[in-house]
C-alpha cells in the first residue's frame, strides 16, 4: 500500500458504498481533506457552512436511503458543533459515520490549542467511538465502524490525529504480538437476521386472532413494507396508527388509517385507543406512553428489529424480534380472515369526518394566511413521489395534518430529538441522493434562520431543493406550550418586522418569493417548483393560529384559560382566530 493513512480512509470508505461526505474543513483534517482530493472519483466532498448542518445531512441521507450517511469535522469546535445533528441520528436510529480530527499525538495532554478529547465527548452519542493511533489501524477501524453504525442503526465516531492522518499508509512504528493488518479485500456489511422466531409468529398469531378490537400503530421501522402492513391491516380489518415519523408508512387517503398519534395526532386515532383490545406495534418504539392503550385492558403484540426496545414502552403480550416486511409476510399465512368490518367501518367514518374538518380550517379567504392553508397548496402542487422534509415546532403539526401521503411520496423530520433547523440540511442531502425527484423543504422562520446559510450550499451545489418558510414571526410551538402549561407566553415572538427570506435566497442566486396574501400563494409555489434550482417561497402565516391537538383535555383548556387570565398578550387575536373557524364550520 502506498500514499499517506488518510487515502487508505477515503479508500476503505468507497469500498463501503460511501460516495459523499458532508463536512467544514480545517487545519486538523488537512490530512483527510487531502485523501479527498486525491480519491475525489471515487467520495465527493460536499462543502457546507456549519457542522451541524454537516451531521444533519448525514442524518437524512441515513434516514432515506437506510444507508450509512457520513460527515467530517475539524478537530475542537468543529468537532462539538456536530453533536446536535449526531443526536438526531441516535435517537432516529439512523446510521452515521462522524469523522473528526485531532491535535498530533506528541502534543495530547498539554492543552494544546484546540484541545477537546473528542472520543470522550462523542461517548455517549456513538455505539462506536476510536481514536485512531497507527495507520494500520485504519482498514480495519473503518468497516467495524461502518457495520456498527448499519448493524445497530446509529452513530459510529472515529477521530484521527494530525500525524497519523499525514503517515505513510504503510507506517507502522510498533511491535505486535498479533498481525496488526487485516485481509485487503472489500467490507462485507451483513444485514441483521430478520426473521422472528416461529414460536413467537405462532403466539402473535393466537392473540391477534382472538381480538375483537385490534388495531395497528406502525412507525418508521415499516417504511419499507407499506405491502404487508396494508395486508395484515385487510387480513384483520383493523385500523392503523401512524406515529409521525412513520406517516409514509401508509397512504393517508387509504381506507385502513387513522392518522397520526399524540398531540400531533388526529382524534379519531384518539378515540381508537381507548376502544381497542389489541394493539399491534410494528417498526415503532413508541415513546408516549400516555398516548397509547391503558395496560390490562389492551394487550399488546410488537413487531421490533432491536431486541433492546421489544417490550420497554408497555408490557408486551408478545415481542417478537426482526425486520418488518419479513415479520409480517411470515405472520400473515398464520392469521385468520376476519369478515366481521363493523369496527373498521365505525373508524373509517370518524377518519373521514376528521380530514373534512381538517380541510375546511385550509380555507383560502383567510386575512392572515392559514398556515394550513399553506400546506395545503403545497400539498396540491407537489409531485406524487416527492419527498417533504420538516422542521419542529408548529410546521410538524401542520404537515402531520394536511400533507398528504399519496402514491411514492415521503416524510422526514427530526423524530425523537425534535430539533429545531434540520429540515434544509435533510432536504440538502436528499435531493443529492435523489437527483430526479422533488425534494421540499417545510420549515418554520425559527429553525430555517439557525442554519440558512445552508440555502447557499444547495445553489453552490445546484441543488433544486425548494423550501417553504412557515413565516410567524416567532417561535410558536414554544409559545403555546407556555400557555397549555397555564404561562402567559413570553420570549417567542421576533420584533418587528417579520423577515425576508426570499430575499435572502434571491441574493444567493436562487428563486425568492416573499407571500403576504392568500391569492399569491399558488402562483408563488408553482414558479418555484418549477425553478430549475434551489426556490424559496417566504409565507407570512397567521402568528395567532393554535396548533390544536386531536382531543382536548379538559386540564389543558383550563391551563390555557389561565394563561389568558393572568394576561397572555395577544389574547384578543388569540381568541378571534381560535374561534371564528371554527363556528363558521359549524355553521356550514
Amino acid at each position: 500500500m502506498s500514499g499517506i493513512a488518510a487515502e487508505v480512509l477515503i479508500e476503505r470508505l468507497a469500498a463501503g458504498g460511501v460516495d459523499t461526505v458532508y463536512g467544514l474543513p480545517g487545519d486538523g483534517i488537512n490530512g483527510i481533506m487531502e485523501g479527498l482530493r486525491r480519491h475525489a472519483d471515487k467520495v465527493r466532498f460536499v462543502l457546507v457552512h456549519h457542522e451541524e448542518a454537516a451531521a444533519f445531512m448525514a442524518a437524512g441521507h441515513a434516514k432515506a436511503t437506510g444507508t450509512i450517511g457520513v460527515c467530517l469535522a475539524t478537530s475542537g469546535p468543529g468537532g462539538i458543533h456536530l453533536l446536535n445533528g449526531l443526536y438526531d441520528a441516535k435517537l432516529d436510529h439512523a446510521p452515521v459515520l462522524a469523522i473528526t480530527g485531532m491535535q498530533e499525538t506528541a502534543v495530547l495532554g498539554t492543552a494544546y490549542q484546540q484541545e477537546v478529547r473528542l472520543d470522550r465527548l462523542f461517548d455517549d452519542v456513538a455505539e462506536y467511538n476510536q481514536v485512531v493511533t497507527n495507520p494500520v489501524q485504519l482498514p480495519s477501524l473503518v468497516d467495524i465502524a461502518i457495520r456498527t453504525a448499519l448493524a445497530r442503526r446509529g452513530v459510529a465516531h472515529l477521530t484521527i490525529p494530525n500525524d497519523v492522518q499525514v503517515a505513510d499508509a504503510d507506517a507502522d512504528p510498533w511491535q505486535h504480538v498479533a498481525p496488526a493488518r487485516p485481509p485487503q479485500t472489500s467490507p462485507v456489511y451483513l444485514p441483521a437476521p430478520g426473521l422472528p422466531r416461529q414460536e413467537d409468529l405462532r403466539r402473535a398469531a393466537e392473540v391477534l386472532n382472538a381480538a375483537e378490537r385490534p388495531a395497528l400503530l406502525v412507525g418508521a421501522g415499516a417504511l419499507h413494507a407499506r405491502e404487508e402492513v396494508l395486508a395484515v391491516a385487510e387480513r384483520l380489518k383493523a385500523p392503523v396508527i401512524k406515529t409521525l415519523p412513520g406517516k409514509a408508512v401508509v397512504p393517508d387517503d387509504s381506507p385502513y388509517t387513522t392518522g397520526g398519534l399524540g398531540l400531533l395526532g388526529t382524534r379519531p386515532s384518539e378515540e381508537l385507543v381507548d376502544e381497542v383490545d389489541v394493539l399491534f406495534m410494528i417498526g415503532t418504539n413508541f415513546p408516549y406512553t400516555k398516548h397509547l392503550p391503558e395496560p390490562g385492558k389492551t394487550r399488546f403484540v410488537q413487531l421490533e428489529a432491536d431486541p433492546v426496545r421489544a417490550g420497554t414502552r408497555v408490557p408486551t403480550d408478545v415481542p417478537m424480534v426482526g425486520d418488518a416486511r419479513e415479520g409480517l409476510r411470515a405472520l400473515l399465512p398464520l392469521l385468520d380472515e376476519r369478515s366481521d368490518e363493523e369496527f373498521l367501518r365505525k373508524y373509517r367514518e370518524k377518519s373521514d369526518k376528521w380530514r373534512g374538518e381538517m380541510l375546511a380550517l385550509a380555507g383560502a379567504d383567510r386575512d392572515p394566511i392559514a398556515p394550513q392553508y399553506a400546506v395545503s397548496v403545497l400539498d396540491d402542487l407537489a409531485a406524487d413521489d416527492a419527498i417533504l422534509t420538516c422542521d419542529s415546532g408548529t410546521v410538524a403539526t401542520w404537515a402531520a395534518r394536511h400533507w398528504t401521503i399519496r402514491d411514492r411520496r415521503e416524510f422526514y423530520l427530526s423524530g425523537n430529538l425534535a430539533s429545531m433547523a434540520p429540515g434544509l440540511p435533510y432536504g440538502i442531502a436528499m435531493q443529492r441522493a435523489f437527483p430526479g425527484r422533488q425534494v421540499i423543504a417545510y420549515v418554520g422562520d425559527g429553525g430555517f434562520a439557525m442554519l440558512m446559510a445552508e440555502f447557499l450550499t444547495a445553489v453552490r451545489h445546484n441543488l433544486p431543493v425548494k423550501v417553504v418558510v412557515n413565516n410567524n414571526n416567532s417561535l410558536g410551538m414554544i409559545l403555546w406550550e407556555q400557555m397549555v402549561l397555564g404561562y402567559p407566553e413570553h420570549g417567542v415572538r421576533f420584533a418587528e418586522p417579520y423577515a425576508d427570506f426570499a430575499a435572502w435566497a434571491t441574493a444567493c442566486g436562487g428563486f425568492g418569493a416573499k407571500v403576504t396574501k392568500s391569492g399569491d400563494l399558488r402562483p408563488a409555489v408553482e414558479r418555484a417548483l418549477a425553478f430549475d434550482g434551489p426556490a424559496l417561497v417566504d409565507v407570512e402565516v397567521d402568528p395567532h393560529e393554535p396548533p390544536m391537538p386531536g382531543k382536548v383535555e379538559y386540564d389543558q383548556a383550563k391551563k390555557f384559560a389561565q394563561a389568558f387570565l393572568k394576561g397572555q398578550p395577544h389574547r384578543a387575536a388569540i381568541a378571534t382566530t381560535l374561534f371564528k373557524d371554527r363556528i363558521r364550520k359549524f355553521q356550514d
